[in-house]
């Protein structure tokens, strides 16, 4: 795919920063970033969650992995580590308390909260009018079998994890019955209209990722399930993607509040496209193969360049 002509990257002026880069382990991804930030003269600062702090008698009032009372320029989150209902509020929290310091958060917690929980991101797309699949989520199981009763003769529903990704644990369901007990849904069924469509054996669909209010790359993706993430076996082609897809995957990312974001969008039988997901901590790899533009660059030269508007900004005022 060429670059997208909303793609003009300027080097930052701000030089010599520190940006945190919040990650579970330092993968491939986590050193594309280092990378492109170092190549910037900006030192990148790996910080594990699960190690961060509240410690209210500090200088900040936290206690950072790796920055210990100091504050960084910026924070990036690229991945957070699932826990307890308790550990994942601590964290969260780390992450709300930086945006309290006015330390600029990509993606803050509001919008990874409202990206993790499928329900919330489906609720949001629906408020702001944007087209997306009929979607229930509920903890009572009868309440899920009543839906499906009423909903399965239009077609299949499918049931997701509330807070899974990468395609895991997706079920189709046409009848009641199909219904898992709720402890294996961890006693949420979030429930959605099946809205794939098969083409001579091939299921499709988008991944459009966004950064700043523009689009950075896109890709389809192809499988012969109606499961086409990558990890799951789905293969990434280029794609050239505009009109109704470019608009609904912009308006997606702004719906949820998010800097940077990969949409999943497909395309129904009446051939117009709809927003299934919003992921808040989107992985690139498989995009990467098939863009010539250098996604962790784009996103490097993104959160410079709104650092530096912050500066402008805090001059002008």
């Amino acid at each position: 795919m060429p670059p997208s002509p909303d793609f003009a990257p300027a080097e930052p002026a701000r030089a010599a920063a520190c940006i945190a880069l919040v990650v579970d382990r330092f993968d491939w991804h986590a050193r594309q970033l280092d990378k492109e930030f170092a190549a910037r003269g900006v030192r990148c600062v790996p910080m594990r969650l699960d190690a961060c702090r509240f410690a209210t008698q500090s200088a900040s009032g936290l206690m950072l992995d790796g920055l210990g009372e100091r504050l960084p320029d910026a924070v990036m989150v690229r991945t957070m580590s699932g826990g307890t209902f308790e550990a994942v509020t601590l964290r969260l929290g780390i992450l709300h308390a930086l945006r309290e310091l006015d330390v600029p958060v990509w993606n803050d917690a509001r919008a990874i909260e409202r990206c993790v929980d499928k329900s919330t991101t489906s609720f949001l797309l629906a408020r702001a009018g944007i087209a997306t699949p009929p979607t229930w989520a509920m903890e009572s199981r009868e309440a899920a079998r009543e839906i499906v009763r009423r909903e399965a003769g239009e077609g299949p529903l499918v049931l997701k994890p509330l807070f899974g990704s990468q395609g895991r644990g997706l079920r189709l369901i046409r009848t009641p019955d199909d219904l898992p007990a709720a402890e294996e849904v961890a006693g949420v069924y979030y429930l959605q209209r099946y809205v794939a469509v098969e083409q001579d054996g091939v299921f499709r669909d988008f991944r459009v990722f966004v950064s700043r209010d523009r689009v950075v790359a896109a890709m389809m993706r192809h499988a012969t399930s109606w499961v086409t993430n990558v990890k799951r076996g789905g293969r990434p082609m280029a794609g050239v993607i505009g009109g109704e897809i470019k608009d609904l995957a912009l308006r997606a990312v702004a719906a949820v509040d998010a800097s940077f974001a990969g949409v999943d969008l497909i395309l129904g039988a009446d051939g117009h496209p709809s927003v299934l997901e919003v992921n808040s901590m989107p992985a690139w790899a498989g995009l990467q193969k098939v863009t010539p533009t250098n996604i962790a660059s784009a996103l490097a030269v993104d959160l410079m360049a709104a650092l530096d508007d912050r500066i402008v900004r805090g001059a002008q005022a």
